[in-house]
């Protein structure tokens, strides 16, 4: 099957209506382009972003349905709780910001190769720019697992997550919702249902709906002390 896509133009960082993305493959909008951070935050403030194997061109999505967490609704599992409390992780935002993207690339398979080198360079680059941020996992004083994304006023554009250890990712997202919430955060984009996220409690919504809540909640501040680099949690559950 042939695919025709519009190709971004290199001098300008103007992108398609995300309504005019593909149905198959879901959200295929465009190609081409590059990673400056100018174009990046061009993409995510339009509820759009890149995704691509090794070897292929910039892909640029914007899938129907999207995948979200509403923050104050996330409820962690009686199990994890537990297994939480008598851990000893200790967790963390903005403390590893560019190893957790490092990690996030060299611990996927073999066949999810979309982060790489110069991804990580892309997103490490938004980190020192104060757009990109990470919560990070630690088991004495070893980073264990993590995440990171792109802050949009309220709203948290999640990019990925890993975890070298049982239940780290979860543990990192679990005390982000409740950081978040507690700086007015009002929305953590998670972009794709998969079974991990679906098991935390993702849920789907339009990409109309998706774009509204974006176009309102971008322009909404958290609070100034979200993103300080700072403890979470020092291992013991509330």
């Amino acid at each position: 099957m042939t695919i025709y896509l519009p190709e971004l133009n290199p001098y300008d960082l103007q992108f398609p209506e995300p309504s005019e993305a593909l149905e198959d493959p879901n959200g295929l909008l465009a190609m081409g382009g590059d990673l400056s951070p100018e174009r990046l935050l061009a993409a995510y403030n339009n509820g759009i972003f890149p995704w691509f194997s090794l070897g292929d061109p910039i892909l640029w999505w914007s899938p129907s349905p999207r995948a979200i967490f509403i923050p104050n609704q996330f409820r962690p599992a009686k199990s994890l709780k537990k297994f939480f409390r008598k851990s000893g992780y200790r967790v963390s935002i903005n403390r590893a910001t560019a190893d957790v993207i490092r990690l996030c690339g060299e611990l996927r398979p073999d066949e999810e190769t979309w982060l790489d080198e110069s991804m990580q360079r892309a997103y490490t680059q938004l980190a020192t720019l104060g757009f990109c941020h990470s919560v990070e996992v630690w088991e004495n004083e070893v980073l264990i697992g993590g995440l990171y994304g792109i802050q949009m006023g309220q709203v948290f554009c999640g990019e990925s997550m890993f975890s070298k250890k049982t239940n780290a990712s979860k543990i990192a997202l679990w005390k982000f919702c409740e950081h978040f919430h507690q700086h007015d955060g009002k929305l953590i984009d998670c972009q794709i249902l998969n079974p991990h996220t679906e098991s935390l409690g993702a849920i789907e919504i339009t990409r109309p709906e998706y774009l509204k809540l974006l176009d309102h909640l971008k322009t909404q501040n958290v609070s100034q002390a979200c993103y300080q680099p700072q403890w979470l949690t020092e291992g013991r559950d509330k």
